[in-house]
């Protein structure tokens, strides 16, 4: 009989006041007695409505059970039957509105933990497993893959399974994408990713870093190179701002380089001369998981006070719920309803507050979200020295303007076809943040995965 204990078993953390000061991993996970205490939750229901709300297909009440019988490494081998990043997955992917969204225990009470699940079995196989991957006989075949984030890594390990001779071309100096230099360490340590990009390339795929596809190599070039197709998975890594006045003062800056800094270049270690703006008071513009990350790095850099400004209600927020209590939880302090309109600068040219004016909502946009408006006479000033913009991102346009043939839309993302992701351009595939912007990793691999079934069919006839 399952176990109808109405809600998740709950994942150990961090102390929130402890957290907030350091970078480790905020979530512990599960312990195997947990594990087999929330896998038994599930009922394996006959038509398995979670696998529909997985962008992947992980075959999901298969490894739940493998996992209640305490089979671990059997569930493991289930879930990379469909998804070659499970560590990941169960750590950033929103399954709140994807996998669990569609369980049946979540009709009455709350549905089974899947993405803690798939973490804890994901973790477990890396401790607890020494089997290296082993490089599949090649077809001769050269596929190449721009960008080393979760679409084209996804997309390179498919299609090296298959036996194709891949290789990643990435701008940055290290793999992974926005895995290394978007989301941060206390959310994704970088020696998960790093293993993953390990297992890849055990795989036989080479990884070519510092290559930035449009300046240092053009597809043309790459295709001339003996390569049949080219995967685009260059992400949505250039930031928007408001184009309000003030922008330019020192100590703006956008949420992607400030995480950057961060994350990748390491400016949270002392051993590090990374130069990063050292804040005490610190105004995060947006709602999203990245404006919580931008505003939980600051606090943990050691500004006094952090807070989120974000022109709908808490109800809107697009951020994930974990993440905005998380972010609670360790002092962040959220202004909704109120919206930027001019940063103030000092005699020195750089930031000393920030006019915003108050909102209410009004009827719903093309988003379906109720629309922001200013109340007029509302504006007011707060201090701070810092403000960080995360309201979005967008393709960085250089690819595709030193490409021929290579079509965009008008929000400068590449238009593909939508079943097989090939774009304008023949044996040009895309897909992830470069096709729909600024998205979901799990998306991103869902794309990576539909883009190498269609380069195999093609490529072989």
């Amino acid at each position: 009989m399952p176990n109808m204990r109405p809600d998740k078993v709950e994942m150990p953390v961090q102390d929130p006041n402890v957290r907030n000061k350091n970078f480790d991993e905020v979530a512990l996970g599960y312990t195997e007695e947990m594990a087999v205490e929330e896998a038994t939750r599930c009922i394996n229901c006959k038509n398995k409505p979670c696998m529909g709300g997985c962008p992947v297909k992980v075959r999901i009440p298969e490894f739940i059970e493998k996992v209640a019988n305490k089979e671990f490494e059997e569930a493991y081998k289930i879930i990379t039957t469909t998804n070659g990043l499970p560590a990941i997955c169960g750590r950033v992917c929103p399954q709140e509105t994807q996998c669990e969204s569609k369980c049946i225990r979540g009709i009455k009470d709350e549905p089974v933990a899947i993405g803690r699940l798939e973490r804890f079995v994901a973790d477990w196989h890396l401790a607890n497993s020494s089997e290296v991957a082993e490089k599949p006989e090649s077809n001769g075949i050269k596929v190449a893959v721009v960008g080393a984030g979760p679409a084209g890594l996804t997309c390179a390990a498919d299609l090296a399974k298959l036996g194709y001779e891949v290789t990643i071309f990435e701008a940055f100096h290290k793999a992974g994408g926005v895995l290394v230099y978007g989301i941060p360490e206390f959310r994704l340590p970088k020696a998960i990713v790093q293993k993953e990009v390990d297992n890849l390339e055990a795989l036989g795929v080479k990884i070519e870093t510092s290559m930035v596809v449009g300046r240092v190599l053009s597809v043309d070039e790459i295709m001339e190179m003996g390569f049949k197709a080219v995967f685009i998975g260059s992400g949505a890594g250039l930031p928007m701002f408001m184009n309000i006045e003030g922008e330019s003062l020192i100590g703006v800056l956008s949420a992607n380089e400030y995480l950057t800094r961060t994350n990748l270049m390491k400016a949270y270690i002392d051993e590090y001369d990374t130069p990063i703006i050292k804040s005490k008071k610190v105004a995060v513009v947006g709602g999203g998981n990245v404006a919580m990350d931008a505003a939980r790095t600051a606090m943990r850099l050691g500004a006094e006070e952090v807070t989120i400004v974000y022109r709908r209600g808490m109800e809107e927020l697009p951020a994930r719920a974990e993440e905005v209590h998380h972010a609670q939880e360790e002092g962040i302090i959220f202004k909704t309803l109120n919206n930027p309109v001019k940063i103030n600068g000092d005699d020195e040219g750089r930031v000393k507050s920030i006019t915003c004016i108050e909102m209410e909502l009004g009827e719903p946009d093309e988003s379906g979200r109720r629309r922001p408006i200013p109340v007029e006479g509302s504006e007011f000033d707060m201090d701070v020295d810092t403000v960080i913009m995360s309201i979005g991102t967008s393709p960085n346009p250089l690819l595709r303007s030193t490409t021929e043939g290579l079509e965009a839309n008008k929000w400068g993302c590449l238009m593909v076809n939508e079943d097989t992701l090939e774009t304008t351009r023949d044996n040009v595939y895309a897909g992830g943040d470069a096709v729909t912007g600024a998205a979901t990793v799990i998306l991103a691999m869902g794309a990576g995965k539909q883009a190498a079934e269609n380069i195999d069919k093609k490529l072989r006839g």
